[in-house]
Order: structure tokens, then C-alpha cells, then sequence
């Protein structure tokens, strides 16, 4: 059995009816409804996107704030669960064609611009980018994130994202060398990652029983963290050109902040 949830911020009727339409055919296949309505809040999302996870169903939404629209969107893609906006591509065109912006009410058409679709776009190419992946396409990110493990270099990304920049970003392995590509982008969209050892220290042993092995590891050995860390003095004192940001104790948001704000002055 195939679950199907639907997300509404009005009843939810609109989508089930196109839903039973595309079902029809698909008659041998056997679903279950679950219609999730008056989604208004980015906690109401949160929460039923946890839902669709223990069944790893499949998302069909019809939301008429841009926001909420996006946030079904992003979780979705940070999950990897399929979810299917039935109304924006449609909206889009129609605003388009007519040259006029639709009205952000539940129950009505919402605006859609291309902000909306920045961001969406920012989203599923910051997801594509994670943690080293496909760097032949460093040279699309607005801001290249670099630095060893644990220092919030995904958190960062995804939340930079959401605000319509495409992240990428380079873990920095003891041994390994960073990609060749990374050095042939503009050196100052390059953020390179800071944080004290005995911090890291705690956040590595952290992730350790979280995942249920034994706190003493390499990986958050004390002496082996500060040489990942002199490596990574050494390799940025090569590259003055990149932002040097010291996330030791700050939250996300603190360190977004200072970011954008030092490449706009740039």
C-alpha cells in the first residue's frame, strides 16, 4: 500500500479532487489518503512532514502562502521525500500571461515571483552540493563553505539557502586533498570554517553517542582535532582571499548574519 498525503491550508478538497482524478488511472493501485488541512504555521509543516517520514509517502500540496509553499518544498527535499505542488507551475503561467499577481489568500490564488523560485531553486541546488558532492559545479555557488567536520557547514548551507543563495560546501579531510575545481572559482565567495578544539571536541563525542559508538574514537581525539585544525591554519593562510569566519558558539542564524554581511560589503 502506497501512502498519499495531502497538505492544504484550506480544507484540502481541491486537492484530493485532482488527486482522484490522476487515480483513476491507476486503478490496480492501492493508496492511502491522508489529508492534512489548514496548514498555517511553519510548525504545522514541520510536524506533518515528520508524519510523512515514518511512511515515506509521497506529498501532494495546494498552499497559497509563498512561504509555507516553499517550506513543504524544502522539507520535502532535506528528507528526500517526493512532494508535488499541484497549483504554482500553473499560478506562474497564468500571472504570467495575464499580468497580474494573484491574491495570498487561503482558498485563492497566491503570489508567485521569482524570489519564490530563487529560493526553491537555491534549495534543491544547495541539497545537490552537500558535503563535497559534484564539485565540477562549485563555480554555480554564490558562497563555497569549507572546513572540517562538525562546524556547521550543512546547517549553514541549508539555512542560507532558504534566503535564496545556492550553497555549496568542501569538507576538509586530514590526507585528502580539496578538490581541484575549488581553487579555480572566485576565492572570495570562499568561507572557510573556524572553531576551537575543545568545542569541536565536544560536538564530535556528541555525534558519536548519537550514533552509538564509543566516544573514544579519532575522530574526536583531542590531539588528532587540533592537527586537522593547524592543517586547515595553514591551508587558509595560503588563500587570503577567503572569509575566515570562527563559529565556536554561535548559533546559525549569528553566523549567517555575519556572512552576508561581509560579502555584500565586498
Amino acid at each position: 500500500m502506497y501512502h498519499v498525503y495531502l497538505f492544504s491550508d484550506a480544507t484540502g478538497e481541491t486537492v484530493e479532487r485532482v488527486l482522484m482524478a490522476a487515480m483513476s488511472q491507476f486503478r490496480d493501485v492501492e493508496i492511502k489518503l491522508h489529508r492534512v488541512s489548514k496548514l498555517r504555521t511553519r510548525g504545522d509543516v514541520v510536524t506533518a512532514v515528520e508524519e510523512v517520514i515514518k511512511s515515506q509517502g509521497i506529498i501532494i500540496y495546494t498552499l497559497v502562502d509563498t512561504e509555507m509553499a516553499q517550506l513543504v518544498h524544502d522539507e520535502a527535499t532535506v528528507h528526500g521525500l517526493t512532494a508535488v505542488d499541484l497549483i504554482s507551475p500553473l499560478l506562474f503561467k497564468l500571472s504570467d500571461y495575464f499580468g497580474v499577481v494573484p491574491q495570498q489568500q487561503p482558498g485563492l490564488l497566491y503570489q508567485m515571483n521569482s524570489e519564490y523560485y530563487k529560493r526553491v531553486e537555491a534549495v534543491d541546488f544547495t541539497v545537490k552540493m552537500d558535503d563535497g558532492q559534484d564539485p565540477r559545479n562549485l563555480h554555480k555557488a554564490d558562497i563555497v563553505f569549507v572546513g572540517v567536520s562538525r562546524t556547521s557547514k550543512t546547517p549553514l548551507s541549508m539555512y542560507l539557502a532558504h534566503k535564496g543563495y545556492k550553497v555549496a560546501n568542501v569538507p576538509l579531510v586530514n590526507g585528502i586533498e580539496p578538490p581541484k575545481e575549488l581553487f579555480k572559482i572566485d576565492q572570495r565567495r570562499i568561507v572557510a570554517l573556524c572553531i576551537d578544539p575543545r568545542r569541536l571536541v565536544e560536538l564530535r563525542s556528541a555525534r558519536l553517542r548519537n550514533m552509538g559508538q564509543a566516544a573514544r574514537n579519532s575522530y574526536a581525539d583531542f590531539e588528532k582535532i587540533v592537527e586537522e585544525l593547524d592543517n586547515c591554519k595553514r591551508l587558509y593562510r595560503q588563500h587570503p582571499e577567503w572569509l575566515q569566519i570562527d563559529v565556536t558558539h554561535k548559533a546559525v542564524e549569528e553566523i549567517a548574519a555575519e556572512i552576508i554581511k561581509r560579502l555584500q560589503a565586498d
